[in-house]
């Protein structure tokens, strides 16, 4: 296989020496550490390179630069218990649905909530995350994968979630229980949301080790490059997973530490929705997986959503700070 400078290939089996076999069996092993988080790990410098090899243990992640070669193992499936495939995306958003819960009870303690009421209202995000991801989905996608499809067919197929769609989904339903229990709506909703952020952030690892929300053509040295036969066709793209994984994390810590100065209930939801929507449409600018037709002129579908949810943080703001200022009963 023919390679040029600066590029980076995957080495064929035959001449695999008997320690990369070694490294590539207890898994990811590299140099300097790029997304250690995602498991991806490579040389500054260098870029990153999925390959499919022969054997059955997945993907090698190669980088080159000069003549050093550094495989670490990769894979979508994380590990196999008999016929069961468990998947690094389910392991990722398992994760950060858990850290989300703990952290979102943690802090509401802090309020004056009950932590049963976060871990029952907790389910209902989960439902409700999982129904408006698929639904929105479906809808976007409907041309490119689903049409002439049973229903069963659409239900039941694995892969498929967006972030937005779960978003409007989990508040819809949350919004909908809280209103039917009489509970404090928006200090629940700021407890909750710098958890969003969290659970996430650790979502977007998923979809890095996946292979879906991928970037557009990048010609820097962090490219990743997916297999042959991946939608990018072997091309570096820019790694937007951990764009947005990395801007994820940052903006939980910087709510979580707003959270304890927050002047009104609401402030801290409707800050989340206004900040993720400028990060989201920033980031939305590096996406290279959207078909052509579902452009909207200079929008992404991503960028136009993030309008949406901007304005609507912007109105739950203004609407939470004059409740605030209305004087209480019997003052």
């Amino acid at each position: 296989m023919r390679s040029t400078p600066g590029c980076i290939r995957a080495l064929p089996p035959e001449r695999r020496s008997p320690t990369r076999r070694a490294a590539r069996s207890v898994g990811l092993r590299a140099g300097s550490e790029i997304g250690a988080a995602a498991g991806l790990r490579c040389r500054v410098g260098g870029s990153v390179e999925l390959r499919p090899t022969p054997c059955r243990s997945g993907f090698h992640l190669v980088t080159r630069r000069s003549r050093n070669y550094r495989p670490a193992l990769v894979h979508p499936i994380a590990f196999r218990i008999g016929s069961l495939e468990v998947h690094w995306y389910g392991i990722f958003v398992a994760t950060g649905f858990l850290a989300g819960l703990w952290t979102a009870r943690r802090r509401a303690e802090q309020r004056g909530i009950s932590s049963d009421t976060i871990v029952d209202l907790s389910f209902w995000i989960l439902v409700g995350a999982l129904v408006g991801a698929r639904t929105l989905y479906v809808i976007t996608f409907w041309k490119e994968e689903f049409a002439g499809k049973p229903l069963l067919d659409i239900l039941l197929q694995r892969s498929g979630l967006v972030f937005y769609g779960g978003l409007i989904g989990a508040v819809t339903l949350a919004i909908i229980i809280l209103w039917r229990k009489k509970l404090p709506l928006w200090k629940i909703g700021d407890a909750m949301a710098p958890s969003i952020a969290l659970g996430h952030a650790f979502g977007r690892l998923g979809c890095l080790m996946t292979g879906c929300c991928f970037g557009r053509e990048c010609a820097q040295p962090w490219a990743i490059h997916f297999p042959e036969g991946h939608a990018t066709q072997g091309v570096g793209v820019h790694p937007v997973q951990l764009y947005e994984s990395v801007l994820n994390f940052a903006l939980y810590a910087g709510l979580e530490w707003f959270y304890r100065r927050k002047k009104f209930d609401g402030q801290v939801f409707a800050c989340y929705l206004l900040i993720y929507a400028v990060l989201r449409a920033v980031i939305e600018s590096f996406r290279g997986d959207y078909a052509v037709r579902l452009l909207l002129g200079v929008l992404t579908p991503g960028q136009s959503v993030s309008i949406l949810i901007l304005a609507a943080g912007a109105g739950f703001y203004w609407y939470c700070s004059r409740l605030a200022a209305r004087p209480k009963p019997g003052r």
